[in-house]
């Protein structure tokens, strides 16, 4: 059971302001990442906002995405990957990646990743949001939080 778990929070469509990365080996948790991103202009949508709790105010001086990258890569590189919804995470990577010119193959991960939505579907769990997910299987979790959430997809994933 060795993994990456990951979980972005967006500020605009695919355009991050956070994001959360949990590092599972045989089966333990051996290192936490968390990051704040500055997106593009720093714009965010009010929805959003309403969804996760960071405003402009909490990234205008955050690492861009380009910036936070070289943390992102050496903790994805070349590993399984699993996310809650892992379209959407990894949509927000691939284009993100490409916004800043950066090729996804070099990652050499799965174009499709690991996901606890449609492990959780299979076993006949509904609805399959996190907060349910982890109501059902006991876990906590600061939904929205990208650490929080991070760490909660790689316990679902744990106990799947």
């Amino acid at each position: 059971m060795t993994f990456t778990a990951i979980d972005f929070e967006t500020a605009t469509a695919f355009h991050p302001c956070s994001v959360g990365i949990v590092t599972v080996e045989n089966g333990i948790i051996v290192d936490e990442f968390v990051s704040l991103i500055k997106p593009p202009n720093n714009l965010y949508s009010p929805f959003t906002i309403q969804v996760h709790g960071i405003y402009p105010r909490d990234t205008v001086h955050a690492k861009s995405f380009a910036q936070v990258y070289p943390e992102i890569q050496k903790r994805l590189q070349n590993r399984v990957i699993v996310a809650h919804n892992e379209s959407f995470d990894r949509n927000v990577l691939a284009k993100s990646m490409a916004l800043y010119g950066l090729d996804y193959a070099d990652l050499n991960i799965a174009s499709r990743w690991e996901c606890t939505v449609k492990i959780y579907k299979s076993k006949g769990l509904k609805p399959t949001k996190l907060s349910d997910c982890c109501r059902e299987m006991n876990i906590k979790l600061n939904h929205h939080e990208a650490l929080s959430d991070a760490r909660a997809c790689a316990k679902l994933y744990l106990l799947r």
